[in-house]
């Protein structure tokens, strides 16, 4: 039997390039004997992205407004009706190819991700120093080698990440985010090397972005690792105090303001971390409940299309 998987595949003013993502998606998988079921969710286009891919053959989801790269994947990912997901971007940039050995490595993993590290890598020069920048910061909050972070082209079971719906971002944000709270909370995410293509348009990134994503990191660690980002602190604060504290017995021989407010604003520093981390401890991980309303605003394509046919009038007999 066919292994049956959805693939989530995120949209936006993408008319010139979803209709080869959609064919290239559909051939490759039925090549490699699986069963896919295609889900383009069209966010709020103002060109024929959604007519594209419905000709196509997939079916259409479409947002009435610009709501996020993210919010797209949640939209996809809830009406999907396979509990493997797996996500590709509309652009063209990754090989669908390399689908099926994903769902091979998922059989052992919670969350397979493509990593651009392949031969054929065609990422800009001026996004590089930002994307080292950030990866680094990633591994460092989940102790963790991340060969890339916020990689397009990725499988999951939709369960594991249901769980994280509440704080998962409606922007491009969204896969830095699963990733760092899968491996906070300790899943298996496996990594297969692939390579990146050329875009076909214009990219929805740009480099000024990058602050977001490091705050969106930090935020991250906060809800999982609190301890990651608190504890340097306090060592900086304490390590002053100490160091203060030993220049001013030795030159004045008593202790000065700065001194005690470098000791005991680290120790106030990590006890706010280590009460975060008991509570990050206690809680565990989110529940699905609050995942209400992402659907609120779709309207599904074949829905569209039925109620038109049904409105127009029939030949008398």
């Amino acid at each position: 039997m066919s292994q049956a998987l959805s693939v989530v595949i995120p949209a936006y003013n993408e008319q010139g390039s979803i209709a080869g993502v959609i064919t290239e998606v559909r051939e490759r998988l039925i090549e490699s004997g699986l069963a896919p079921e295609i889900l383009v969710v069209d966010d709020g286009s103002t060109d024929d992205t959604s007519t594209a891919a419905f000709a196509a053959g997939a079916r259409v989801i479409r947002h009435r407004s610009n709501r996020g790269y993210g919010a797209a994947l949640k939209t996809g990912i809830l009406a999907a009706r396979h509990d493997i997901i797996a996500i590709i971007d509309a652009d063209g940039t990754y090989p669908a190819t390399v689908i099926p050995a994903m769902v091979e490595k998922l059989r052992h993993a919670d969350m397979v991700v493509g990593a651009r590290v392949g031969e054929q890598v065609h990422i800009p020069w001026i996004r590089r120093p930002a994307k080292w920048l950030l990866n680094r910061l990633a591994n460092y909050v989940a102790c963790a080698r991340i060969p890339d972070l916020n990689s397009g082209l990725r499988l999951f079971r939709r369960d594991v990440v249901l769980q994280y719906f509440p704080i998962l971002p409606d922007q491009f944000s969204w896969t830095s985010t699963v990733t760092l709270a899968l491996l906070s909370d300790q899943y298996a995410v496996d990594y297969l090397p692939i390579d990146y293509r050329p875009r076909q348009g214009r990219s929805k990134i740009v480099p000024w972005d990058a602050p977001s994503f490091a705050v969106l990191i930090l935020r991250t660690a906060m809800l999982f690792r609190p301890l990651r980002v608190f504890l340097p602190l306090a060592l900086v604060c304490a390590g002053y105090g100490v160091v203060k504290t030993l220049i001013d017995l030795r030159e004045v021989g008593n202790l000065s303001a700065s001194a005690t407010l470098g000791l005991l604003s680290g120790l106030l520093i990590l006890l706010i971390g280590m009460l975060g981390d008991a509570m990050a401890t206690r809680l565990g991980r989110l529940s699905v409940n609050p995942v209400i309303g992402v659907r609120a605003e779709s309207v599904e394509m074949a829905a569209e299309k039925e109620a038109g046919d049904s409105a127009l009038p029939r030949g008398g007999g």
